[in-house]
């Protein structure tokens, strides 16, 4: 079944690479024009090439989402452009490294929870209400089974996707009554450079495409998805429910 995105803005982060690369070329495939962010302008500048080469367009914004600053900002400037964003793939994070919880550097533990905590909430806070004037506003927000298992030496990973899960349904619960619906993405294994940084060893074949996932992606942001608060686990293909506050 094909979905059509015509006429819907898509902000996507993390976006020149892996999940991020794919999932705004499909939205684009799809219709949508996509809001491009991350922070390597080469990637952006690739993705760019082939969402035209596909019919669809895109507009590029490198940025760190260490800066705090320009996140805040972005929420303004697209309400400048378009008034509006009908979808927000929140997908950009980082690994950390893999070690014993107690051997890990400050330093890393705090900018894990920078990039992959802080800068969500932070993008959440500059979208939100670009999202509420969408008629039909859909956040997915990229977490990962790390959160729930918790396996020895992924501490930092763990509780920062622990968190942005929380942050999802906490959202969610606020918003229930409103257009907007907001989905958790666990991709599981899938071939991106992180996952050859915390699997080194690993044959790439062996685990998903990224295009993949950002096919799964795609009905969750259609206008007719009415699911919010879940958890969208792609190993077993479905949703998984949460208890929203009553």
């Amino acid at each position: 079944m094909s979905i059509d995105l015509k006429d819907r803005i898509a902000l996507v982060t993390g976006a020149s690479r892996g999940i991020g690369y794919f999932t705004a070329l499909e939205l684009a495939k799809a219709g949508a024009h996509v809001i491009a962010c991350a922070r390597t302008v080469g990637g952006l500048e690739e993705l760019d090439d082939a969402i035209q080469a596909a019919g669809g367009s895109a507009t590029l914004v490198p940025f760190d989402l260490a800066d705090m600053a320009a996140i805040d900002k972005l929420g303004g400037s697209i309400f400048e452009r378009w008034g509006k964003l009908d979808i927000l793939i929140a997908n950009a994070g980082m690994l950390g490294v893999i070690s014993p919880i107690d051997h890990v550097e400050a330093k890393v533990f705090e900018k894990v929870m920078n990039i992959n905590v802080t800068a969500t909430w932070r993008l959440i806070r500059s979208v939100a209400p670009l999202l509420l004037k969408s008629d039909a506003g859909r956040a997915v927000l990229l977490s990962s089974s790390a959160a729930h298992k918790c396996k020895p030496f992924w501490g930092p990973y763990s509780a920062s996707k622990a968190a942005v899960e929380a942050l999802a349904r906490t959202w969610a619960g606020e918003t229930q009554r409103t257009a907007l619906r907001i989905t958790s993405f666990d991709p599981g294994g899938t071939r991106t450079a992180m996952r050859a940084q915390a699997i080194p060893g690993e044959d790439p074949s062996t685990v998903q495409h990224p295009s993949e996932v950002a096919k799964a992606i795609l009905p969750l942001v259609a206008r007719d998805y009415a699911e919010t608060g879940k958890l969208f686990d792609m190993r077993q293909g479905r949703l998984v429910d949460y208890r929203l506050p009553e």
